[in-house]
């Protein structure tokens, strides 16, 4: 599944390519992939303008001047992948890993003035694309239990540490998947995060001293901004608004390197499971504290 890093670059490339857009047409698929009323789609969406591209968790908003907004969430293997000449340049569909569109997994499309198009892409028909106004989207049910931004300026290491806090008998990799106590934080940057603060993924939250917890706020901060940086990951479905790949993946410290060597201390990196997950470590490291 995308997570924060990889749908904000999602959302980069979108706000950079959509604003001021004005939408002629849509269709779709499967209503499960775009569960609209075809009047509310007819009066609020065809004929707007996008206004912005915005981002809450792992969820992309696209603001419309009808004062609705396309409330998208990509599930597991979702995709949005713009095509237009702004993008790409006349005949060059090439500098996409994804090729002609739409194809057999397209489930939505987007029609622009000027011919360009935005196809939203699901193999497995987990994602979805709502129209909804946008003064209700903060009261929909899974926004309103959300968790702070983990790289919003106002939040804290001391915010950090106090969300944490109220888990004290959960294992620390469990709460920083929770998306009530943090939003966006998914597999790949909790192993990544937890190896780089030197904390075992299975210790409970009561053994972990607060300087530690600061330090796996610092280092939270700092792998995902490093994502963002190279484009987010790629591991198999995730592509950029233009179907590229991203690139952090090259710069993982430990995850999807099990047999290789930890680049801190060279021991044998390990992957076990914990909160349900595939996780990777060092059991030099990153011991389970007690």
């Amino acid at each position: 599944m995308p997570e924060l890093p990889e749908v904000e670059t999602i959302r980069i490339g979108l706000a950079r390519l959509l604003p001021g857009r004005q939408v002629t047409g849509v269709t779709h698929d499967t209503v499960k992939s775009f569960p609209n009323a075809a009047a509310d789609v007819d009066r609020f969406l065809v004929g707007a303008k996008v206004e912005q591209v915005v981002r809450r968790a792992k969820v992309l908003l696209i603001e419309l001047s009808s004062k609705y907004s396309l409330v998208i969430h990509l599930k597991m293997t979702g995709q949005l992948v713009f095509r237009g000449e702004q993008n790409f340049g006349a005949g060059h569909p090439s500098r996409s890993l994804i090729g002609e569109l739409p194809d057999k997994s397209t489930r939505v499309t987007l029609e622009f003035s000027g011919g360009d198009r935005l196809f939203f892409n699901d193999q497995r028909k987990f994602g979805w694309m709502k129209l909804i106004p946008t003064a209700e989207v903060p009261n929909i049910d899974f926004m309103r239990r959300l968790g702070p931004e983990p790289l919003a300026a106002e939040f804290t290491s001391q915010d950090f540490i106090t969300r944490l806090r109220r888990r004290p008998g959960s294992n620390i990799k469990a709460v920083l998947l929770d998306q009530t106590v943090i939003a966006g934080v998914g597999n790949i940057y909790a192993d990544e995060s937890l190896w780089g603060a030197k904390i075992h993924p299975s210790s409970l939250v009561v053994h972990v001293s607060d300087n530690k917890l600061a330090t796996l706020y610092k280092e939270l901060k700092y792998v995902l901004e490093l994502s963002i940086a190279k484009g987010g990951s790629t591991d198999k479905n995730y592509v950029d608004s233009e179907g590229k790949k991203g690139s952090y993946l090259a710069f993982a410290r430990v995850f999807r390197r099990e047999g290789l060597a930890c680049p801190r201390c060279g021991t044998t990196i390990i992957k076990t499971r914990v909160a349900g997950r595939g996780t990777h470590l060092c059991p030099h490291c990153q011991r389970v504290a007690t």
